[in-house]
């Protein structure tokens, strides 16, 4: 990291040069966010203070969290916070860090209109971890009511604290167990769920930095990726509605496989969507009238 009386834009480009020699990918990228979160200012506003003198006290937190960073840490663990559709959530080891490409899932609900335009509808997440996706619903469709499980108490504490700062607090029930446990059938208009989908194999692959910190159970989807969906993907056809929705992020390589799961479960209109990256991502189908004989 550079010495005393150094600019903002020396101590960056010193702290991207540092990370980059680790290994650090978006090395450049992780000093911002770094540098916002000292500073208290958007990331994008940082090139407006370049040439300001940071303070020791400034210098040695960065120091701090360049080399938390370089350890092989997620930078939004060590600033305790990252974005997600225009939200800050709070984020630490109880949940996962939420993707760009789950924006694309909470995306597809709040486009699914014919959803919306049933009085009061009942949508529930299934992993709701840090919250961000049904958080993220109640602060763009408020007249709807929301239920978040987990079976994680922990990620649970983490959800309810982000609805508190972001002043969701009393549009969701946050309740920890199974969803078939939970749920009365038939009184559910729409599901959704970010499951673990990584298979086993794949995982054991993972960079050290979604291995060592990120929780395992929210990631592991079992040898095939599909251990947690298939039996949400059940459960979900029992607590439906007839004509619930039910929209999941799946892996690049699960499209058909999930297909098959929801059609045997009498879902109908499946439909895949693809990520910004082209690949397949948001799995979405409609429950017919009962299951497929």
């Amino acid at each position: 990291m550079a010495p005393a009386s150094q600019t903002l834009k020396a101590v960056l480009d010193s702290g991207a040069e540092y990370l980059t020699g680790k290994g650090v990918e978006h090395a450049r990228l992780a000093c911002e966010l770094l540098a916002a979160r000292l500073l208290r200012c958007p990331r994008l506003e940082l090139c407006l203070k370049y040439g300001e003198i940071l303070p020791e006290k400034h210098l040695e937190a960065m120091r701090r969290g360049v080399k938390r960073v370089a350890a092989g840490e997620p930078v939004q663990y060590v600033i305790g916070e990252t974005g997600f559709m225009g939200h800050t959530f709070k984020v630490d080891r109880r949940c996962l860090i939420p993707r760009p490409e789950t924006e694309g899932l909470v995306e597809k609900v709040l486009a699914c209109e014919p959803l919306w335009r049933r009085p009061k509808p009942a949508v529930v997440e299934i992993g709701t971890g840090s919250g961000c996706i049904v958080i993220s619903l109640a602060l763009a469709r408020p007249d709807a009511l929301y239920i978040g499980l987990d079976t994680s108490a922990d990620a649970l504490a983490v959800a309810a604290e982000n609805a508190d700062a972001l002043g969701a607090a009393g549009r969701i029930a946050f309740t920890s167990g199974e969803m078939a446990d939970f749920l009365e059938p038939g009184t559910v208009d729409a599901i959704v769920a970010n499951l673990p989908y990584v298979p086993t194999a794949d995982y054991e692959k993972l960079p050290v930095s979604i291995r060592h910190y990120e929780p395992r159970v929210a990631l592991d989807g079992g040898p095939d990726g599909l251990a947690v969906i298939g039996p949400v993907v059940q459960d979900a056809a029992l607590v439906l509605k007839p004509g619930g929705y039910l929209f999941l992020e799946i892996g690049e390589r699960q499209a058909g496989a999930v297909t098959s799961l929801a059609r045997a479960e009498g879902f109908e209109d499946t439909a895949v969507a693809k990520d910004a990256a082209g690949k397949d991502r948001i799995f979405s189908a409609l429950l017919g009238a009962g299951p497929a004989s």
